[in-house]
C-alpha cells in the first residue's frame, strides 16, 4: 500500500440469491493517488462478485506482480486472478499461467470496448478466462456512492446486480465478452 493512499472503509451486507451467498463484509480500500472513485468502487465490486473464504485485495495499482484481488488455497496456490480495467496482454498470459481462474473487469465505455477489440483474438486460447464489462453508467453509478465510510448493501439476483447506500443506488447488469456471465464466486 503506498504511503500516501487514501483509505476507504465499507461495511457491505451482500445477498447473492444466485449463489445463495448471504453474508456481511467489513473492507479496507487503500486508493492509489491515481485511481479514480470509478476504478475503486469497481474493485470493491469485483470483491463483492466473489466474496468468500481467502479473498483479498492486492498490493495495489503499484504493483505489477498482484492483481485488484485474489484467492488462495492453503498451500499458497492462486484459485483467483481477478482484475480491473485493461490490463496488458502480457500481464493476462502470465496471470493464466499462474492461477486456475482468471477474471477482468473491464469498465470506461469506449475505451473497453476499444481494449478488448484489439485483444479478443490474442485471448481467444486462454481457456481460464473471463471478460466482463461493466456499461459505463453502472460504473459511474458505483461511483456515485463512495464515502470515505461507507454503508452499503448489494443483491445479486439473476444476474442483476443492485447496490445501495440508503440513499443511492446503483443497478449493473454485466455483458460476458469472454466465458460467459459466471455465477460469481466459485
Amino acid at each position: 500500500m503506498a504511503s500516501n493512499a487514501t483509505i476507504f472503509k465499507a461495511t457491505v451486507q451482500i445477498s447473492d440469491m444466485d449463489r445463495q451467498y448471504y453474508e456481511d463484509h467489513a473492507v479496507t480500500l487503500a486508493r492509489h493517488p491515481s485511481e479514480t472513485d470509478e476504478r475503486m468502487m469497481v474493485r470493491l465490486l469485483a470483491y463483492v462478485l466473489h466474496a468468500g473464504e481467502g479473498l483479498s485485495f492486492g498490493r495495489g495499482l503499484s504493483t505489477e506482480e498482484e492483481p485488484a484481488l485474489w484467492q488462495k488455497d492453503l498451500m499458497g496456490a492462486i484459485d483467483y486472478w481477478i482484475e480491473v480495467g485493461q490490463p496488458d496482454e502480457k500481464t493476462i498470459r502470465r496471470a493464466c499461467g499462474r492461477a486456475k481462474h482468471v477474471c477482468i473487469y473491464t469498465y470506461g465505455g469506449r475505451a473497453a470496448d476499444q481494449w478488448w477489440e484489439k485483444h479478443t483474438a490474442p485471448l481467444a486460447r486462454l481457456s481460464n478466462l473471463r471478460v466482463l464489462n461493466l456499461p459505463q453508467d453502472g460504473s459511474r453509478a458505483l461511483a456515485t456512492l463512495t464515502q470515505p465510510s461507507m454503508q452499503l448493501q448489494c443483491t445479486i439476483q439473476e444476474g442483476q446486480i443492485w447496490m445501495t447506500d440508503g440513499s443511492n443506488s446503483a443497478h449493473i447488469a454485466l455483458t460476458g465478452l469472454k466465458g460467459g456471465l459466471p455465477s460469481f464466486g466459485h
